[in-house]
């Protein structure tokens, strides 16, 4: 089995998807795909990409395929604070300061906070300095007993949301550092929910607010880097907080 098959059919594999469904999907033969992924047929440059994208693999991940396929990546990544990304993280850094007085915050693929608004200094300013260092981990910072765990009212609850989260990123993208967070999550106290959820969102009940979050991320992103951007927002989930936020 060649590079390039194999890890093809480990996202097949990953997706749930059969021969024939990524066949159908991607609009070539089955038979073709079964000789692409044993290594009996080459893979265009073209057909990597058409499968890649049928199988909503991660823009990292598909300039991965297409090296062990033998071809150049498709992608770039640039650095975050490099001349290309500039004018879209000025765009982005604006969204932070807008959602004021409401805490915001700009995460990585990994959750390591790349910017934040100042309202965000209302979830951690009792914190431990050391949480606090940069890189700082937001997913650390919520949930280890230093950080906003022992304040957020509904620490099972909201636990239980970024735990599954972070099961289903991790399953998306195959990224062994976030099965290394989820392993090192899983370590800190806070006990998770079964059974249904109750009410509309997932709120988190934090030092006698009530907020709810918004993931927001990048709608066409082309660079690697940008596509793994995502800015988490809370907004008031009641009148109280609302008015507390606005003092």
């Amino acid at each position: 089995m060649s590079a390039v098959g194999q890890l093809l059919r480990t996202w097949r594999d990953d997706r749930r998807l059969s021969q024939l469904d990524l066949s159908g999907r991607a609009g070539v033969s089955a038979r073709h795909l079964s000789f692409v992924e044993t290594g009996r047929s080459r893979p265009t440059r073209e057909m990597i990409l058409r499968l890649a994208e049928e199988l909503d693999v991660p823009l990292r991940q598909r300039n991965e395929l297409l090296l062990a396929g033998g071809y150049a990546p498709a992608y770039s990544e640039s650095d975050l604070d490099g001349t290309p990304l500039a004018v879209v993280l000025d765009g982005l850094r604006q969204v932070l300061i807008g959602h004021g007085p409401c805490p915001a915050v700009l995460i990585d693929r990994h959750w390591t906070m790349v910017d934040a608004n100042p309202a965000i200094d209302r979830f951690t300013r009792d914190c431990a300095p050391e949480l606090l260092e940069p890189p700082v981990n937001v997913l650390r910072l919520a949930l280890h007993p230093d950080g906003l765990a022992p304040r957020i009212e509904n620490l099972a609850e909201w636990r239980t949301h970024l735990l599954h989260r972070l099961d289903r990123q991790a399953a998306a993208t195959a990224d062994p550092v976030l099965r290394e967070l989820r392993a090192e999550m899983s370590g800190y106290p806070g006990g998770e929910l079964t059974g249904e959820p109750i009410g509309v969102v997932v709120p988190l009940r934090y030092a006698g607010l009530n907020f709810f979050s918004i993931t927001s991320v990048l709608g066409t992103p082309r660079d690697v880097t940008l596509s793994e951007l995502a800015i988490e927002a809370f907004l008031p989930a009641d009148a109280a907080t609302a008015a507390a936020l606005g003092r």
